[in-house]
């Protein structure tokens, strides 16, 4: 039996609640990156033995696309996931159903399934800190009654809440770009989950691939990359009524 955290995590939230999760499962496993475009991730095989923890960010309701696309290449051969959502304070809406279904094309086994808060990637004053201290124990726990389930063997088929067909993605019209303290390093360049930001000119963002994940703020040494103010006051207003309140953690 082998453990894996499988994760898609820009600017670390998801990472620390799967890190939590993952890390109370187990004292050994091994960890591939969603975010890494270089890795080749048909290439990557399970068996039915295995244990996986596989966690996304909820991105207006919605598995990020390039997350699904290669989740879907991996061969799961009837290894068991443990579904792991993270949103910003607001809903999850169809990103669990989404991933569950992502993972059954791929051959994984649904066992369990977990909706967690962290701090919200765009707009960092909604969810402040979390996962925090109570989060983590309250995770900790939920990874202990997951333990207990695998223990049985062979467990009730999964279901989880969403809808199908699952609702409109919508982009984002927010895309970081670089001011003049840009010094060109290319850490933003190298660590692109979709490769928007030009090798040879990483002040610079294709619009059209930028998917507003908002890794390359989070990356960035100088903190010479951003989105624009004005459009990020605007998502700050349109999101304080959704987002607010302490949405709790759950175990399915």
């Amino acid at each position: 039996m082998k453990y894996c955290e499988i994760l898609f995590s820009p600017t670390g939230g998801t990472k620390a609640v799967a890190d939590t999760l993952i890390g109370k499962l187990a004292a050994e496993y091994t960890t591939i990156d969603l975010c890494d475009r270089n890795v080749d991730f048909g290439s990557v095989v399970f068996d039915k033995e295995d244990v996986c923890v596989v966690a996304v960010p909820s991105y207006g309701g919605r598995v990020p696309a390039v997350a699904i696309e290669r989740i879907r290449q991996l061969h799961g051969n009837g290894a068991r996931a443990v579904l792991t959502v993270v949103y910003g304070n607001r809903e999850y809406e169809d990103t669990l159903v989404e991933l569950k279904d992502a993972l059954d094309a791929a051959g994984f086994v649904g066992v369990a399934a977990v909706t967690a808060i962290a701090e919200h990637s765009i707009v960092r004053s909604i969810a402040p800190g979390r996962p925090d201290a109570e989060d983590r124990k309250e995770l900790e726990y939920f990874a202990e009654t997951i333990r207990e389930r695998l223990q049985m063997g062979e467990v009730p088929a999964l279901s989880v809440p969403g809808n199908r067909p699952y609702k409109k993605s919508k982009g984002l019209p927010m895309h970081p770009s670089a001011d003049k303290s840009c010094v060109k390093c290319g850490i933003c360049a190298e660590s692109c989950p979709v490769g928007a930001i030009p090798m040879d000119d990483p002040s610079k963002t294709d619009k059209e691939k930028c998917i507003a994940c908002m890794r390359c703020i989070a990356l960035c040494p100088n903190q010479s990359r951003g989105v624009n103010k004005l459009v990020l006051a605007g998502a700050a207003q349109m999101l304080k009524k959704a987002c607010s309140g302490h949405k709790e953690n759950k175990l399915i």
